[in-house]
């Protein structure tokens, strides 16, 4: 059985499924997926989100706002507090830092990112980061706010391995996702080899990042396999016990 650890189930397009969405449910166990974490990107689209995915125990959800939004609600700790209470939401993100979309006075960032951190500590929830171009800032706040203290992962990486060595030795779990299945990857697939069993996770980031053969069409949670397949071939080893290792590694964390 294998876990999606990172996908957008309200922005997946649902048209194969005859835009019913208990269909799209029904392939997704026909494929073995065991769990699915939908992860939030706003709060406006948030009670939607909710709405869609309610009747189903085995999709957990989480809180937060992508640093890449900036319109909309911008929550205090104490906003992310009370909705991260749910027994629903298992982390708080996705949050972080993105200087490849944005530029210029980064402050606001910088204080969402911190905002976020403080919440999950409250919680005692992990974090779900995203971070792209800001590799040295990403670090540097998650010390400055003790963010070990609950961990979380790295999702979607897109690092070297000193930034995967740091983030692990700050209590956090390396997600990869279908762009570990691109030959442009090649630094990734290295960090692919040598992260701990113990300490990596997989991911869609449905529907963006589809991984090879799909490359460049929407993406799907079913496609989690492809992202297992290329790191059993990477380490040596078969996709059940891939699939074994990252499903006993999000319970761990989640």
């Amino acid at each position: 059985m294998l876990i999606d650890s990172h996908c957008h189930l309200d922005r997946i397009d649902l048209k194969p499924y005859q835009n019913d969405f208990a269909c799209f449910m029904q392939e997704a166990e026909a494929n073995q997926l065991e769990h699915l974490l939908c992860i939030a990107i706003d709060l406006e689209s948030y009670p939607a989100m909710l709405d869609l995915v309610a009747n189903f125990q085995q999709i957990s959800v989480t809180v937060g706002v992508h640093p890449n939004v900036q319109e909309g609600k911008d929550p205090s700790v104490e906003e992310l507090i009370v909705l991260g209470q749910s027994d629903k939401v298992v982390g708080i993100g996705e949050t972080g830092l993105d200087y490849f979309r944005n530029t210029g006075d980064m402050e606001w960032q910088h204080q969402r990112f911190r905002n976020h951190i403080r919440a999950a500590k409250a919680l005692n929830k992990p974090l779900i980061i995203h971070t792209r171009a800001a590799q040295i800032d990403t670090l540097r706040i998650l010390k400055e706010e003790e963010a070990g203290s609950v961990g979380g992962v790295i999702h979607c990486f897109t690092e070297n391995w000193d930034f995967a060595q740091k983030a692990l030795d700050l209590n956090f779990y390396i997600s990869f996702s279908g762009i570990v299945t691109f030959n442009s990857a090649q630094e990734i697939k290295e960090v692919a080899k040598k992260v701990p069993a113990d300490r990596f996770l997989i991911e869609t980031d449905s529907p963006y990042l589809a991984p090879v053969p799909f490359r460049g069409r929407p993406n799907y949670p079913t496609y989690v396999r492809y992202v297992a397949e290329q790191l059993a071939e990477l380490r040596g080893t078969s996709v059940s016990k891939i699939a074994e290792l990252s499903t006993a590694n999000f319970y761990a964390l989640f």
